[in-house]
């Protein structure tokens, strides 16, 4: 039976957290260059770097300056807080250190076009849907050559939550007892799909952004399977279908 198969982007077909870690790391040494001698701990600035940033997402969706913005208001808070002097400079230099983490060159996770090819075989139709900047991520597409998976069926949204899913459910009139949504993230991906009724595979990862992190609180009406690795979401849909007679369409 042929099922109707999105994928996430970030940090589930690509690498993502990673890069963003690298510059949040960078930014850390300047802030702790800059206000350590006025007793304020690493801990305590990226524990407040943290909130902005996530408040920021709530806000403005995953718009590609909230990052760097981040980034200066946090440095804004600090300075007010500790009455550190700061210039523009400073502030120029953390937000073109935010936005360094989009000129990053992406690579694939492993064994990323092994499994778009294994569903595609087996006759599975595959989407995209990504949250983010519309640029950025069709940078990403384009640079990775995803269109031979997805073709037009790609879906790029600065909100990516229910919403936004049950619009493109509703609009391209799914299937939902034959969708699944693929995702690392439990609040963009997994409870998006839960609400929406379809089926869902959570690729748990390491070191994930803790925005992405919330309790599971909906009852799946349909498969609900947590995998580490992004080569155990075939196997784990054929065993679905195969545990309830269904045969896959190759």
């Amino acid at each position: 039976m042929k099922q109707t198969i999105l994928f996430d982007l970030d940090d589930t077909l690509v690498y993502c957290n990673k890069y963003f870690h690298a510059i949040v790391a960078q930014f850390q040494e300047k802030m702790n260059e800059w206000f350590a001698p006025s007793g304020v701990t690493r801990e305590e600035m990226m524990k407040k770097h943290e909130e902005i940033d996530i408040a920021g997402v709530q806000v403005l969706g995953f718009n590609s300056e909230h990052f760097p913005q981040s980034f200066v208001d946090t440095y804004r808070y600090y300075k007010q807080l500790t009455g550190r002097s700061g210039s523009g400079l400073e502030e120029d230099q953390l937000w073109k250190l935010g936005l360094s983490v989009y000129d990053i060159e992406i690579e694939p996770y492993p064994l990323m076009e092994e499994t778009l090819d294994s569903l595609a075989r087996q006759g599975h139709e595959l989407h995209l849907y990504t949250g983010g900047d519309h640029l950025i991520q069709r940078k990403k597409i384009d640079q990775m050559r995803l269109e031979r998976y997805f073709q037009d069926r790609i879906y790029v949204r600065m909100h990516k939550n229910t919403s936004a899913l049950e619009k493109i459910l509703s609009e391209g009139q799914f299937d939902r007892t034959q969708t699944w949504m693929i995702g690392n993230s439990i609040r963009t991906d997994v409870m998006p799909a839960l609400q929406c009724g379809i089926h869902s595979i959570y690729l748990k990862q390491e070191e994930e952004w803790s925005y992405n992190v919330i309790p599971i609180d909906t009852k799946p009406t349909g498969a609900f399977f947590t995998v580490t690795a992004l080569p155990q979401v075939p196997p784990a849909i054929h065993d679905y279908l195969k545990a309830y007679g269904m045969k896959e369409p190759g």
